[in-house]
């Protein structure tokens, strides 16, 4: 059973016996003047130490936009962030056991250049299941994982009160509150 994403990325990490980076896109970016691509860096030698490892990209569209685009982006950082992580990707074609995974909500946003061959070009949709069973499942996972188990709730009524549209990330955030 899995929630989501991220999830899924970590479940590959475990059946193949790799270590796993995550990182969100937003903690990589930096107000002083060329810290966020040395953050790209930093964390592209820390997967090489790592390795074999996945590198995971949580949230990879506010990471890579498309350049040239971003009208709030006055000193373009967002460009040079943009080059320096399609030059970290192309450089772990060179040998490294770095496995590289992005996710997004907005694959329309990503810079076309991350899309080509070599780069992310496997795309999977991972859409939001809105089987009754799946996401009654989904909840008892992480009602057993909080430790939240009450014999007065009733779960099962809980999920079916629940919008169709609710994510695992949703399920995750009322479960550990």
């Amino acid at each position: 059973l899995l929630i989501g994403k991220t999830l899924l990325a970590k479940a590959v990490a475990t059946e193949f016996s790799l270590n796993f980076l995550s990182v969100r896109g937003p903690e990589l970016l930096n107000m002083y003047v060329g810290q966020s691509e040395q953050n790209v860096r930093d964390l592209f030698e820390r997967a090489r130490l790592a390795s074999p490892c996945i590198l995971f990209f949580d949230e990879l569209d506010s990471l890579a936009p498309r350049r040239g685009r971003t009208s709030s982006d006055s000193s373009g950082v967002s460009d040079r962030l943009v080059s320096q992580l399609l030059t970290e990707i192309d450089q772990q074609q060179q040998g490294h056991h770095i496995f590289i995974i992005g996710a997004t909500n907005r694959p329309d946003l990503l810079d076309d250049s991350l899309l080509r061959p070599g780069r992310f070009d496997k795309l999977i949709y991972i859409g939001i299941s809105n089987e009754h069973d799946d996401r009654r499942q989904m909840f008892h996972a992480l009602t057993q994982k909080f430790k939240i188990i009450d014999e007065q709730f009733d779960a099962d009524a809980f999920v079916r009160s629940c919008p169709l549209n609710m994510t695992g990330a949703d399920f995750y955030a009322l479960a550990s509150d």
